[in-house]
């Protein structure tokens, strides 16, 4: 059975810094790209980051670019996104996804872990 477990959310202030990890189990990690979503409360979910399965390549959205790092460590089956510079509509549950394959695709997601971004 497939189990992406995310962590590391809170509460932090603005300007501040977390690391968020998302813990995959069941798959053969080292095949997966991995990525991050987020959902804020009455908005879409959107993407973060991504990084490919070797972590050779990463992409960022333009809300996030320069102020978080996607990486991943294939020993430990984790991908990671450190979140730096932190802004109030950083404020969202973070998703990691797991993905592979293009005419059969393995799309897995986690439950999702909170950011909250407020003095």
């Amino acid at each position: 059975q497939v189990q992406l477990v995310e962590s590391g959310g809170g509460l932090v202030q603005p300007g501040g810094s977390l690391r968020l990890s998302c813990a995959a189990s069941g798959l053969t990690f080292s095949s997966y790209a991995m990525s991050w979503y987020r959902q804020a409360p009455g908005k879409e979910r959107e993407l973060v980051a991504g990084i490919t399965s070797t972590g050779g390549s990463t992409n960022y959205s333009d809300y996030v670019k320069g102020r978080f790092t996607i990486s991943r460590d294939n020993a430990k089956n984790t991908v990671y996104l450190q979140m730096n510079s932190l802004k109030p509509e950083d404020t969202a549950v973070y998703y990691c996804r797991a993905r592979v394959g293009r005419s059969i695709v393995l799309d897995y997601w986690g439950k999702g872990t909170l950011v909250t971004v407020s003095s």
